[in-house]
Order: C-alpha cells, then structure tokens, then sequence
C-alpha cells in the first residue's frame, strides 16, 4: 500500500500544485500538468501517459468505485487533501470538489517524431491566444480522424494550460500534439516526409473555397491567430490558401476554432466520400 500524502493547508507541496495551474514556465519545467473528470483521466490512462500522483478528496466520505480502481494502480504517489484545497485545484466552489485530479508528465514530444503516410491528415494552430480555442481544435482533431496538431509560435497558448485540457474533453491524450518555434521549422519537416503533405492555409482572401481544394491526400491544414490570422510566413510557406464560404450577412468570421473544425470536416468530408466510391466501410463523419 502506497504512503499517502495528508494535506489539510495550503503548504509547500499544495503551492507546487498550484504552480501547475497558474504558472506555464513553471508548469514545463516540472514537466507536468493537473488533469481533472473521469473521461480526460482514463484516457490518460488508456493511452499510457504517465501517472505522477493522484490528489482525492479526504472528506468524501466513500470514493468511487473508478475512483478506487486507480487509488489501487502500483507506484503513483497518493494525497489526501482537504476538500475546499482540492476544490481551488479543481477550480470548482468549495462544496463540490472534484473526487480525484491527476498529476501527468508532460510528453516530450517533437516535430520530429510525427511520420506521415498517403491518407496523412494535420493541423497547425498557427500563434493561437485562447487556450479554450486551442483545446476545441484539438477536441475537433481528433473527431475528424486528424493524425496530429502542431502550435506555432514562441509564445502560443499552452496546450496543458487548465483551459486547454478542459476544452478538448480528454481528445489531449489521444491526439499527438507537437509545438514548434516557426513555420520555416514545420515546412521544413513536411519537405522532408517521404509523404510530403499539401500545406493548405485558411483565409477569407483565399484563392478558392475550401471545397475547391483536394484534401484527400497528405495534407497540412494552417489556422491563423484569433486576431490576425496567419502569419506572413505561413503566407509565403503554403502551398495554396482556401476560404470558408460565409454569409454575405455574417457579422464577423469565425474564430480560430470554428474555422478549424470546419476544414477539418471537409478533409473527412472528401475522405469518406473517396472511400465510398470504391466500395469500402467509411466511419461516420
């Protein structure tokens, strides 16, 4: 039976914690982030991230029985911790703490490690603000059968910014998810694959709509900034740049994540069509 961990004060081990939440340089140089609600944590688990403590509520008079089968898991460090502290942790009101947070290392994950093959589909979140958008388009990623996510930019959204982990509804620890300081660093990448994929940017100056464009094939789909859209970089790096078709009446565009989820629809829009005129079982789309 594994020690566990009492904490009843805000001591020197809850504000490490905290730092978790608050602080994204401290975050990765701990090298992990909290993880709360039982469908994030089991995919966590299910997908083999590593499990570096888990936090549950010592006032909770009977844990669950999900609860308890991971309490159960060998070499994960357990604390008890006060309620209304697991509570802020969980940034809930003080009486409805969650049951259980998890403490998960962060993936050391690079550009590097992604390898494309004929039906590749990815996605580049170019200098995204919104942790919240950032957590939807990884949620819509990996809906849409997408391979890979990729952020740009030095300082982009964190994508295990409590926000973006709660946005993306646990998809986080399915989906490979990679960072890279500029796009000359991911064009470079995608020269290089033996599968080049087609670089397609999103913009409402496009040379054709989205639908115009083949996105059957190995593809790279580029969203800009919440405000600016994409970088002039990205401008010069893509192979073309599509619009989204909207209502002359529309009173704006669509933000950062809704423009991605929807061309991340079509690429599985024109796969699946693809799939059914030769005959084969196509997933629901």
């Amino acid at each position: 039976m594994a020690r566990v961990l009492q904490v009843s004060v805000r001591n020197a081990k809850y504000q490490q914690w905290e730092t978790l939440l608050r602080n994204r340089n401290k975050r990765h140089r701990a090298g992990s982030f909290l993880v709360q609600g039982v469908r994030p944590i089991s995919l966590a688990v299910e997908h083999g991230w590593t499990i570096e403590a888990l936090l549950y509520d010592a006032d909770r008079g009977r844990l669950s029985d999900w609860a308890r089968g991971l309490l159960e898991r060998p070499h994960i460090e357990q604390a008890a911790v006060a309620g209304p502290l697991l509570a802020e942790l969980g940034e809930k009101e003080d009486d409805n703490p969650p049951e259980l947070l998890a403490q998960v290392k962060i993936p050391q994950r690079k550009l590097a490690d992604l390898e494309t093959r004929p039906d590749w589909l990815g996605i580049v979140i170019d200098r995204p603000t919104s942790p919240g958008n950032v957590g939807s388009l990884i949620r819509s990623a990996d809906a849409f059968g997408a391979d890979a996510v990729v952020i740009t930019g030095r300082n982009a959204a964190d994508p295990y910014d409590p926000k973006a982990v709660r946005a993306s509804t646990g998809s986080l620890f399915a989906m490979p998810v990679v960072s890279a300081a500029s796009a000359h660093e991911v064009a470079e990448w995608a020269r290089k694959q033996p599968h080049a994929p087609a670089v397609i940017g999103t913009d409402e100056r496009g040379e054709k709509a989205l639908s115009e464009h083949d996105l059957r094939g190995p593809t790279l789909l580029v969203v800009g900034n919440e405000t600016t859209g994409m970088s002039k970089s990205w401008f010069e790096l893509a192979d073309a740049t599509a619009r989204i078709p909207m209502s002359p009446k529309a009173a704006s565009s669509l933000n950062a994540a809704n423009a991605g989820s929807v061309a991340l629809y079509e690429a599985a829009r024109q796969r699946s069509e693809d799939l059914n005129s030769e005959g084969r079982a196509v997933p629901g789309v």
